[in-house]
């Protein structure tokens, strides 16, 4: 195993193939389902803008999206074990994937537009085509400035979501999708591991106008890799002043929630979401 300079291991193989069957294999033995727990709070926020702002199709930009996964279950009403299974078949060509996929695509009706970043080609190409994302940035925003086609793409962003690049991704991209649309600030739903101080981010967010509240409540993102990963982690957590105790070292990542608006939102934020179904998710 490789990790990287947070303690973590490196799944970064997983993100670069030509379709996601390394992706869902991988991540399945790591009993990974945050894009699951975070779907139903993603379609009350989507369904709190379209009804607060009039807007019958928003679009939502996910970051760090890698094969389309919460854009597949939002639109196609899908679950992770769905999904896991759906890409266990080794001998099916990526063609058959794909057909198979834009069949599930068509079979639904999609909630809102979605519009795909991250720096893996392959993943971007994969959902894209699937029919996944309705548009894809190829970029590293940390790097550098999006061009004036990406800058036009996230210009319609209604809402920004992720779920799990924070950490990687900083304030720095979040501001550089933001700052393309001028007119009005997109809403915001991020799931950050906790070994991540969301603050840094939340303050870059309020030089431009926002409010951010952190959910109460923990979600489980993946089991731990290995012991040395635990470790690790749990290294990295105690030198940012993070107590793990009763979470992390009970053998799981956990994220937090964070919703961030413009400051002056009148509508309240309320999540009506069935806590037994949660649960199930996350075993």
């Amino acid at each position: 195993m490789r990790f990287d300079r947070t303690g973590k291991v490196s799944l970064d193989g997983i993100y670069t193939q030509s379709d996601p069957r390394a992706y869902f294999t991988t991540l399945r033995e790591l009993d990974y389902y945050i894009p699951q727990l975070a779907k139903p709070y993603f379609q009350q926020i989507i369904g709190q803008y379209r009804q607060s702002r009039q807007v019958a199709v928003p679009t939502v930009v996910d970051v760090g999206c890698s094969y389309g996964v919460n854009a597949a279950l939002l639109r196609c009403d899908a679950t992770m074990d769905d999904l896991y299974d759906r890409y266990a078949d080794a001998e099916c060509t990526r063609q058959a994937l794909l057909e198979r996929d834009r069949e599930l695509v068509r079979a639904h009706r999609s909630p809102a537009r979605f519009v795909g970043l991250d720096v893996s080609r392959p993943a971007l190409g994969y959902a894209s085509a699937a029919g996944f994302l309705d548009d894809a940035v190829q970029a590293d925003l940390e790097a550098r400035e999006p061009t004036a086609r990406q800058r036009a793409l996230f210009a319609g962003a209604d809402i920004v979501i992720s779920t799990g690049c924070l950490g990687y991704v900083t304030g720095r991209t979040l501001v550089r999708v933001v700052e393309s649309r001028r007119d009005r600030l997109p809403w915001m739903a991020h799931f950050a591991l906790r070994m991540f101080p969301f603050e840094p981010i939340a303050d870059s967010l309020a030089a431009l106008g926002y409010d951010t509240v952190r959910v109460d409540r923990t979600f489980r993102q993946r089991r731990f890799a290995s012991d040395r990963e635990q470790r690790q982690v749990l290294e990295t957590m105690s030198a940012a002043g993070v107590d793990p105790e009763g979470l992390e070292t009970d053998g799981w990542l956990y994220a937090q929630l964070y919703v961030s608006r413009p400051i002056g939102t009148l509508d309240p934020l309320t999540f009506d979401v069935d806590q037994s179904l949660m649960q199930k998710a996350a075993r």
